[in-house]
């Protein structure tokens, strides 16, 4: 597979590449290049000419290439789909479902953008304005940065991709080196739609060589970013010596709580959706089940049944509903979070054993609030740490006592304990009777704290990507 720069297929300029492996069975899917500065510093010339051709466009023709990138998906999504689940290991139907995210996706990014106005404060509107109109447009920033995470590659890609180019900007992807082979294909696809030669391009290569160069570049006027609190702190430190904007959507330890008269059926079966998903990779997941200690056993027992008759298999097969983890590494990580969590005082109650890059699911009973993954140490994979609680303040503040604050949940059947307990929650989303594994691409998605800067989604992201200029008509009238 090739980069994508000025709308050729191209390799790194000194000839390397990087192996992209099946996590699954350890084999070679393909290869992409591994890029230096030099290819990099290109590509970003290469996108501050092209923007300015392609904000020309106006924004009815830009749709349309919109919805002819759609057209070209749906030719290819099984070829896509088995792509995304070779090289990253997720069970082929949920690869299916992240492609068919794409659609979803591009029309509504694709309707925000031909409803994306400006405003007008008419004349009169405060003392000495009596004859002067100000418009307020918005215009594109210029080139963006996707620094896409290999969790949810094409989601992301949706989230980044489709506002920044709908809004008028060049916009170039840096895939996780990982699972880089969907995104470059989606990106082609985007060429052969008919995007401005320039303004999509892909680079491929390690965050140390290709990120660092992207976010150095002061001709990169956004980063959007999604990755770990750590890498982010860092860009946003590299994009400060350049004053480039970012938008970060980092890391996150949800707790999931369940009260006293929480429906427990529900919120197992929740739990089998908002922990189990992509293997428990997910930013968003429900990572601590604070659950009130009436119902602990009761909760353990059945989320234990629901776990175990999760099935398992390849990737590749029709019937497995759960795969591996990114690589051996990570689940090499998620062993060590785990030991480390039954050394603090839980008890392994299921799973807790790795094969290469799959990690079982794992429940882990009698977890103290003091424990490290009840507070910052976010678990990436499959695993339900359960911490009991007395009252509807204790779990509060178990939950707020984490650095981070993506998203959290809560479980019980009063709507005003509900609503108290989803306003004292310290994130940027509090679901309701659900886990907090929510994102639709309408709503604004961020979090507090370390989980990150800004919101991504059609009801945010456009003016995350966009200047504001107010042009004066003075003494118009």
């Amino acid at each position: 597979m090739k980069m994508l720069i000025n709308g050729a297929a191209v390799d790194a300029s000194n000839g390397a590449t990087i192996d992209v492996i099946n996590p699954a069975n350890g084999s070679v899917v393909d290869t992409v290049p591994s890029a230096t500065k030099e290819d990099v510093d290109k590509a970003v010339a290469c996108a501050k000419e092209a923007q300015k051709e392609w904000a020309k466009i106006p924004v009815y023709q830009r749709v349309e290439i919109m919805y002819k990138f759609i057209e070209l998906v749906e030719r290819d999504k099984e070829d896509l789909a088995r792509t995304l689940s070779d090289e990253t290991g997720k069970p082929i139907t949920e690869a299916r479902a992240e492609i068919g995210n794409i659609p979803i996706a591009f029309k509504a990014f694709s309707e925000r953008a031909k409803h994306f106005y400006g405003a007008t404060i008419p004349e009169g509107m405060e003392a000495g304005q009596d004859n002067t109109v100000l418009i307020v447009k918005k215009e594109p920033l210029g080139v963006v940065a996707a620094v896409i995470p290999f969790n949810f590659p094409c989601d992301l890609f949706d989230q980044k991709v489709a506002p920044a180019l709908l809004t008028g900007n060049a916009c170039i992807v840096k895939p996780s080196t990982d699972n880089p082979l969907t995104l470059c294909k989606l990106t082609h696809l985007m060429d052969e739609a008919g995007v401005t030669k320039g303004a999509i391009e892909i680079v491929t290569g390690p965050g140390g060589v290709v990120g660092n160069a992207l976010t150095s570049n002061p001709d990169v006027h956004l980063v959007t970013l999604t990755g770990s609190t750590e890498v982010g702190i860092e860009t946003a430190k590299v994009c400060a010596e350049n004053l480039t904007h970012v938008a970060l959507e980092l890391g996150g330890n949800d707790a999931f709580i369940v009260l006293e008269d929480g429906d427990v059926d529900l919120a197992t079966d929740e739990l089998l959706w908002g922990r189990m998903y992509n293997t428990g990779q997910v930013c968003c997941a429900s990572k601590r089940f604070l659950i009130h200690r009436s119902r602990v056993d009761e909760f353990t027992k059945k989320a234990i049944d629901k776990i175990s008759a999760i099935k398992r298999g390849k990737p590749s097969d029709e019937s497995a509903e759960i795969g591996c983890l990114i690589s051996e590494k990570a689940a090499i990580k998620v062993e060590e979070q785990v030991n480390k969590t039954v050394e603090q005082g839980g008890k392994i109650l299921l799973g807790g054993k790795r094969d290469g890059a799959f990690y079982d699911p794992t429940v882990i009973g009698d977890v103290p609030k003091t424990a490290d993954v009840a507070k910052d140490m976010e678990i990436f994979g499959p695993v339900v740490p359960i911490i009991a609680f007395d009252t509807e303040e204790e779990a509060i503040e178990i939950a707020n006592a984490s650095k981070f604050g993506l998203c959290g949940c809560v479980f019980t059947k009063d709507m005003k304990t509900a609503a108290r307990v989803a306003n004292a929650l310290e994130c940027g989303g509090a679901v309701v009777n659900g886990a907090s594994f929510f994102r639709s691409f309408e709503m604004p998605f961020g979090g507090y704290k370390a989980s990150g800067i800004g919101t991504e989604g059609v009801f945010s992201t456009f003016n995350e990507m966009t200047h504001t200029k107010s042009i004066v008509l003075k003494n118009i009238l």
